[in-house]
């Protein structure tokens, strides 16, 4: 097959790097992705979802070995523990030694879980993220993070486990519905709104195209985001400084699913009103000025994003569900922030005052 249009880019972790690839016609490139499973054995995580569109694909890749499927049902929820041991079982039903390696095909969700599994079976295996939708493309299927979630809060327990590969064929986008596809744009978004003024203006100016799935722009904004991510990955790799600032919006948006139990909004929705959250607490702790703070919520919404509370959020619930994010420090809410478009930071010691006036204002806005 033809594979000129294919883009590589690296994700630079000395002896750990890895490719990603991205283009239409990856999962039938089984020359190219092959090369990165090293044993004779195979497990596919994927769900009941993805799997019907896509398995047959990637099953032609694998007719040599020994390799099985494992199928989760759709949706945040079945980010548990229980599948975890469910997948494990599959991997001890197969045989699997340490050479071994899964293939996570599908969303965020499916990628998490099988990191994770991969990083627990004999200490660790190989696994390979092969996104099905466009947020795991531009975020979660690259950089390692794995985890599952509790009832307490949302990826509570994980490891940093990073993939041999990753095989982002944007083919698999056109079976992807609306509202999933533009939860995907919140985490390009998001980039741009930490650490690119110029791309996060070029988003604007393309956000009609953004929207409506112009192939040749959102090609660019998908190779934008990835390319940075892999930057801030390589030089932070566990996330003990300038990785944080990947995380603008996410504490708000992780309370925000939790409260939901995980049903109510997609992850991307979250991160969209989580980051216009972190921009009104910039803003009130003069870091940052009105002006920028409309400008992401006029993108987001251009391009059909939330930018407001969901009706009755409760933002006392809300703040205490915040307390449990990882990322605080020594029991004081330690947040991503922004100076304005482009320039996040780590802010440590946020008054909780402070974030409960935030949340209290934009829950009687919507009231």
């Amino acid at each position: 097959m033809s594979n000129e249009n294919i883009q590589t880019i690296d994700v630079a972790l000395g002896q750990r790097s890895y490719p990603v690839w991205l283009g239409r016609g990856l999962l039938d490139d089984n020359e190219r992705w092959r090369e990165a499973l090293r044993g004779r054995h195979a497990l596919v995580i994927s769900n009941r979802t993805v799997a019907p569109l896509y398995m047959d694909r990637v099953a032609k890749g694998l007719h040599d070995l020994h390799w099985s499927a494992f199928l989760l049902d759709d949706g945040e929820t079945h980010k548990s523990f229980a599948n975890v041991a469910h997948a494990l079982d599959a991997l001890a039903a197969l045989g699997a030694t340490r050479d071994a390696c899964i293939i996570a095909l599908g969303g965020g969700v499916v990628g998490d879980l099988a990191g994770f599994t991969a990083a627990c079976w004999m200490r660790g295996i190989d696994f390979i993220q092969m996104p099905t939708t466009l947020l795991a493309m531009v975020d979660s299927s690259v950089g390692g993070k794995t985890g599952v979630n509790l009832p307490a809060g949302k990826n509570l327990v994980g490891a940093f486990h990073q993939p041999r590969a990753v095989v982002a064929d944007i083919e698999t986008l056109s079976t992807l519905p609306d509202r999933e596809y533009r939860a995907g744009l919140a985490e390009i978004i998001k980039g741009a709104a930490i650490g690119d003024a110029p791309f996060f203006a070029w988003l604007e100016t393309n956000a009609e195209a953004l929207a409506a799935r112009d192939e040749a722009t959102l090609m660019h904004a998908i190779a934008t985001k990835v390319r940075y991510k892999a930057g801030v990955v390589a030089r932070d790799e566990t996330e003990q400084g300038e990785r944080a600032l990947l995380n603008l919006g996410h504490t708000f948006g992780h309370a925000l699913e939790t409260a939901g139990r995980y049903t109510t909004l997609l992850h991307g929705e979250a991160v969209a009103i989580g980051m216009v959250m972190a921009a009104k607490l910039s803003e009130r702790l003069t870091m940052s000025n009105q002006a920028d703070t409309e400008r992401l919520e006029q993108l987001l919404k251009a391009v059909g994003l939330p930018a407001a509370l969901p009706d009755g959020s409760d933002p006392d619930k809300l703040l205490a569900l915040m307390r449990l994010d990882k990322k605080n420090v020594a029991g004081t809410l330690r947040l991503i922030l922004w100076r304005g478009i482009g320039h996040a930071e780590i802010v440590t010691g946020v008054d909780e005052d402070e974030v409960s006036a935030v949340l209290r204002e934009a829950a009687w806005e919507e009231g």
